[in-house]
């Protein structure tokens, strides 16, 4: 998350660990735990939506491997284009059942909460306010 790392205005000490790197775990976390989600949402439509067709699974697996495969790409400039774009995708999903609709709409309030954590992490690096930036008043 190169992007994510502004300018420390002079004056403002670097942090002492990077901030970015447990924020990449969070999403990638949170990514693992959409794509099981997702997937367990394959029984559910095979048995209260009417059955399965072969282009809803395809769908949902696909959209399930993309999800997994996105948690081994947060450390890269693009990550949170691609995991908001696998929200829309999801969203985009409730054509298949409305249970996929209900997932997407859960999960697109998670990331609404991770791009508010993002912005207050960028605001308090910035302002010098993050706990490895403080200096020690001894």
């Amino acid at each position: 998350m190169s992007e994510d790392q502004p300018l420390v205005p002079e004056g403002v000490p670097a942090p002492a660990t990077d901030p970015w790197k447990g924020f990449r775990g969070v999403m990638a976390g949170t990514l693992v735990l959409e794509a099981i989600t997702v997937l367990l949402a394959l029984p559910v439509v095979a048995t209260v939506g009417g059955g399965l067709k072969w282009w809803s699974v395809l769908y949902v697996v696909g959209l399930g491997v993309l999800m997994f495969l996105g948690a081994g790409v947060q450390r890269r400039p693009w990550a949170m284009a691609y995991n908001l774009g696998l929200q829309v995708a999801l969203l985009a999903g409730g054509f298949i059942h409305v249970s996929i609709l209900v997932i997407g709409v859960v999960f697109v309030a998670v990331w609404l909460f991770i791009l508010f954590i993002r912005a207050d992490v960028k605001k308090r690096m910035a302002a010098g306010m993050l706990p490895g930036q403080r200096m020690s008043e001894a």
